[in-house]
């Protein structure tokens, strides 16, 4: 066969494949012409998902007729002043968004320049289907209708309208977030979706977009490095998703989905999240333009730096910067049907009207007789056998001192322990409830990584070795890292095929479960790339070994060693949550108690 030209129409269906995928990316193709075209407001109108109707209306600058016939043409832009593409600052330059849409559908473009009339141009499928003067404000305004109507091989790989519709929304919401200088409308089959005004603060409009509760659960990114800046919002552990759709990154205002990005925000939260839960995150990154390409992708989702390590490691810092300044922060606040559980009467009846009554006192009849200590009634039951203890007392153990004023501590001091579980403290605004195995679990881990960081774990002889009996596989994995485990205070041996021989123990971790512990950590080397090392892995390794050693729950606790934990809490980074991403602590504030009693 030889080689011959294609026509014009079959270019522009090639490319509008490369470029309109489907309706969210026609969609932002225009929305990212608005924008650089100086708009300050944006409207976008959608039906059937976008695939009926993309119609998105703009106050920028707008277009003489001339201008905007240009515009239909390929390969035709007013983005690249010169031939530095390398420089480009612009959202879109390559000049192929209108002609391959149009190339696909029945296009209506409108336009007018400040102090000039209005023009039209209607392109349907390819073929100019009339022009001539229109009504509208000064800006641009574009109707995209019919989207491959006559693509049927096209049309029929198009999802229902609710994905698609989907897919519109976080294209709007991810410009949205990049230009909160900008205000956007979305309406979608005429239902007004989303509105935000011009003006807003960076984290302002992320959570106006994502959840309002963000700013109480999230801390601020702020970080420069080698002429990089890295700046955002990131929610603290205990305020993640159980997928990714809430991470936003952005480089030089531009919304990307890189993997480089992503994998950088996996690694920031590496210890505080268990692997199924994703944080949520916006990252604005701003990068200098030779250090960046952002011409790899046709649809310009993707980029490439320049020193990959630098932009990876600026990102992880800044995170883990901004949440250890987090502190014992944690983001799992009280609910209001947490709160109805703990209230008697859910639906209101029956309060103050008398008093609620015991289960199982209706069978026991006051005894007579004072009890002969004199220290009040003695009642039973039929056969008058039974007393009642003396009342409870509200600590563990004798109080040799005056309690410490609840003023002096973030996580207040302790009253008690329910369950042998959880640590009932008191603060100066409110009450708070923490998890001793959870907390102790994360107070192990960054022990730990200190340990490491400074030359080495601690390690505790075993008097006599443990034999922990394993399958092959297993133990030719925990022997091909022996070295590296004994960094960390676990010192192995092989014992025959199937088993290992543990030495020592990190001293760290006490008299933990041995064989747990062993088997977990072949459980976790399984789970690693081969290539990577154990100090790569240190957050996984070592908060395999915290969980060994932490306080387990069902141990009772003195009042000294539940206050010991609570002061350690206060000064450990990230000990609000635990290695899992679960609370260690919640607060049921003093207005929380008022309305469980009716105060408020």
């Amino acid at each position: 066969m030889s080689i011959r030209r294609l026509p014009s129409h079959l270019v522009n269906r090639i490319a509008a494949g490369e470029v309109v995928e489907r309706p969210a990316s026609a969609l932002k193709e225009l929305v990212e012409n608005a924008i650089d075209a100086g708009a300050t407001r944006i409207a976008v109108k959608l039906r059937g998902g976008g695939i009926d109707l993309i119609e998105v209306a703009d106050d920028g600058c707008g277009m003489a007729p001339d201008e905007m016939r240009l515009a239909l043409e390929r390969h035709a832009t007013s983005k690249l002043p010169d031939d530095a593409i390398e420089a480009v600052s612009t959202l879109g330059f390559r000049g192929e968004a209108l002609p391959s849409i149009a190339s696909v559908a029945r296009l209506t473009l409108e336009s007018r320049v400040r102090s000039a009339d209005g023009w039209a141009l209607i392109v349907d499928n390819g073929d100019v289907a009339g022009e001539g003067p229109a009504a509208l404000p000064p800006g641009t305004r574009v109707r995209v209708e019919g989207l491959f109507e006559k693509v049927p091989a096209r049309r029929k790989f198009l999802r229902s309208a609710r994905s698609e519709y989907a897919a519109c929304l976080d294209v709007v919401k991810r410009l949205a977030m990049a230009r909160p200088e900008i205000g956007f409308a979305l309406e979608h089959d005429g239902r007004q979706v989303l509105t935000v005004a011009p003006g807003d603060t960076a984290p302002a409009r992320v959570a106006a977009l994502t959840d309002r509760d963000l700013p109480d659960n999230s801390v601020g990114v702020d970080l420069v490095r080698e002429g990089l800046v890295l700046g955002g919002v990131a929610g603290l552990p205990t305020f993640s998703r159980g997928v990714a759709d809430h991470q936003y990154l952005f480089v030089n205002s531009r919304p990307v989905k890189d993997r480089l990005l992503a994998g950088a925000v996996r690694g920031a939260y590496a210890d505080l999240l268990a692997r199924d839960r994703h944080p949520v995150v916006a990252l604005f990154l701003e990068v200098p333009a030779d250090q960046v390409d952002v011409n790899v992708h046709p649809a310009k989702t993707e980029v490439r730096f320049r020193d990959p390590a630098l932009v990876r490691g600026l990102i992880v810092s800044g995170l883990r910067r901004a949440l250890d300044a987090a502190g014992h922060a944690s983001a799992r606040p009280v609910s209001n049907d947490m709160l109805r559980a703990f209230s008697p009467s859910p639906s209101g009846e029956g309060r103050g009207a008398g008093p609620v009554p015991f289960p199982g006192l209706n069978n026991y009849t006051p005894h007579p007789n004072p009890s002969p200590d004199g220290e009040g009634l003695r009642y039973g039951v039929s056969d008058r056998s039974t007393f009642f203890a003396p009342p409870p007392q509200a600590r563990a153990e004798p109080a040799y001192a005056p309690p410490p004023e609840r003023t002096n501590f973030p996580l207040g001091v302790a009253r008690g322990q329910i369950a042998n579980t959880y640590i009932v403290a008191e603060a100066e605004d409110g009450l708070i409830l923490v998890d001793q195995h959870a907390a102790h679990e994360r107070l192990v881990l960054e022990r730990m990584k200190r340990a490491a960081a400074n030359g080495g774990v601690h390690t505790q002889a075993l008097l006599l070795p443990e034999v922990v009996e394993l399958d092959e596989p297993a133990c030719d994995r925990l022997e091909a890292r022996t070295s590296e485990l004994a960094e960390f205070g676990l010192e192995l041996e092989r014992f025959g095929p199937a088993a290992m021989l543990v030495r020592a123990t990190p001293a760290l971790l006490g008299n933990g479960d041995i064989h747990g512990l062993v088997r977990d950590l072949a459980d976790e080397l399984a789970a690693f790339d081969q290539a990577l090392s154990l100090k790569e892995k240190l957050e996984e390794v070592a908060a395999t070994m915290a969980c060994h050693g932490s306080v387990r729950a069902g141990r009772a606790l003195s009042v000294a060693e539940m206050n010991a934990l609570l002061r350690e809490m206060e000064v450990t980074p990230h000990s609000g949550q635990c290695n899992h991403g679960r609370p260690t602590w919640v607060k049921l504030a003093k207005g929380d108690l008022e309305k469980l009693f009716g105060r408020k």
